[in-house]
Parts: structure tokens; sequence; C-alpha cells
């Protein structure tokens, strides 16, 4: 029997918990083995989220208002109440599957969500969940982070991600930007075929957002039909994803593993200071 949300919570306090200790112990096995549950934890937190938010198990994300046309249109989901835009985020960064821009992230999450996702409001986003990690510590599921440069490991500019992503997957090398495009196509595309495989017709928005994807990716698109294929633009993308994946894995492995050895906990969620904060802390004024 799966265990249920409050259980999970429960257990990803004690596994916190125990990795403060083991951490002061510098027990670095135990570490590595209760980093590892936690990441699972985690994991099996967030698909218990998923399936509780939404109606028989299926996660279904609502069509935005539109134009009375012919074509069959799926009824709303209520809105009950405001979501808190670090969810909202969630929900779009989990879709997509890698390290996102706030305009993408917006596009993504009003493409197939309820409610409105202003890009603007995201600015502070990430500094205000440094704050509650630095004095919290791992009190929180999950938190909105940075993704880091391979060669600085300081914030990637204008980039997202999710903490229980693993290092590497928030590493942003030479090559991650089109890798990282590649994920978003294919993350848009899954979830596409799961609205229409549950019966579902998929938002226009959600259609012009893969659309948007497929243009750009050798062999996903075809011209004369109505609408990007989505198993098509999956092929194309993993296709291509195989040209630079070895080399982006190995650069995205490499920083990661600098990140763990030279980083502390918050620097490796939220980056090294760059030179700049690091100058300005030490003076106290920056000409």
């Amino acid at each position: 029997m799966a265990a249920s949300l409050e259980e999970l919570e429960q257990r990803l306090s004690h596994l916190r918990t125990e990795l403060r200790g083991a951490v002061r112990a510098r027990d670095k096995a135990e570490t590595a083995r209760i980093r590892r549950a936690l990441r699972e934890a985690e994991a099996a937190w967030e698909h218990a989220l998923e399936t509780e938010a939404e109606p028989d198990g299926e996660a279904l994300p609502a069509e935005p208002p539109a134009a009375t046309t012919g074509a069959p249109r799926r009824t709303e989901r209520p809105a009950h109440g405001s979501i808190p835009i670090r969810e909202q985020v969630h929900q779009a960064l989990t879709l997509l599957g890698a390290p996102a821009s706030p305009k993408l992230i917006s596009s993504t999450y009003e493409a197939f969500f309820t409610e409105s996702l202003v890009a603007t409001k995201l600015a502070s986003l990430r500094r205000d969940e440094e704050r509650s990690f630095t004095a919290q510590g791992y009190a929180r599921p999950y938190y909105i982070c940075a993704a880091l440069t391979h060669d600085r490991l300081v914030p990637a500019r204008g980039l997202l991600a999710l903490s229980t992503w693993p290092v590497e997957r928030r590493i942003i090398g030479p090559l991650s930007p089109r890798t990282d495009f590649l994920t978003h196509a294919v993350g848009t595309a899954e979830q596409i075929q799961r609205l229409t495989t549950a019966g579902h017709p998929a938002p226009d928005a959600a259609w012009r957002l893969l659309r948007r994807f497929a243009l750009t990716i050798p062999g996903a698109y075809d011209a004369a039909a109505p609408e990007p294929d989505p198993a098509r633009v999956i092929a194309a993308a993993h296709a291509e994803a195989a040209v630079h994946q070895q080399e982006d894995d190995q650069q995205r492995q490499a920083a990661a593993q600098r990140a763990r050895t030279q980083l502390s906990d918050v620097q490796q969620l939220f980056g090294a200071a760059p030179m700049r904060d690091a100058l300005r802390d030490a003076s106290g004024t920056l000409s």
C-alpha cells in the first residue's frame, strides 16, 4: 500500500534529522545512504502530491478559457483559491524536467494549468527560497533553487531548478542549453500524450508550445499536419539528444563532483557567491 502524504512527510523529517547527524559525525557512507533514501522519499512525496491533487489519480492540467469554437473543449477544473507561486513553478519545472527560464516556466504553466503565472513575480522567488533554506535547512520537501554554471559553480543567469534534482541535472555546461531544450520538448509532448490518452483534449496553448519546440528540432515537425505529433517530437528530440548526451553528461558529472566537494549544502542548491558579491561582502562597498 502506498504511503500517505503525512507518512511521507514524517519520513522526510526523520531522514533529514538523520542526515544532519551523519554529516556532523563525518560518516560519509551513512551520509550517502541517507541522501539516497531522502531523494527516493522526496520523489515519492511528489508523486503522492500529484496523485492527491487530481481526480482519479491522473495529472490533468486544465485548459485556459478560449473563444467558443466548434472544437470539443474540456471543462475547466475549478480553482479553489490561489495556488502559491512556488507550487506553480514546481509543477511547471516537474513537467519540463530540466532547468528553465521564468518566461518558459510561465508559458508552460499557463498552457496546462488553471491559473496564470506572471514571470515577473519569479524575480525574488529564488532569493526567498535561499533565505528559507539557510534558516531551516531541509524543512520543506523541495525548494526552487538555481541551475549552476559548470565552470564557476555560480547561479546560471535566469534559470530556475528544483532542489530534488541531483546536482548533475542542475549543472549548465556548454551543451546543456540544447540538451535541456530537448528535455523540455519531450516533457511537453509526454504531457499532451497523457491528456489525449485519457480522452481529454490538450489545450490550444499546449499545442502552440509543442509547435514552438518542434519547429527547431530536425524531423520533429510535419508542415502538412494540423498539429505536431507528440510521438514524432519525442523520437526526434531523443535522436538529437543522443548526439550531445555523452559529452554533456561528462561535463555535468565533472562539475557536479567539484560542487559536492567544494560547496556547502546551501551553495550546492543556490550556487557559490559570484566574485562581485564576494568583493562586496569583504569590503562593504564596491565602486
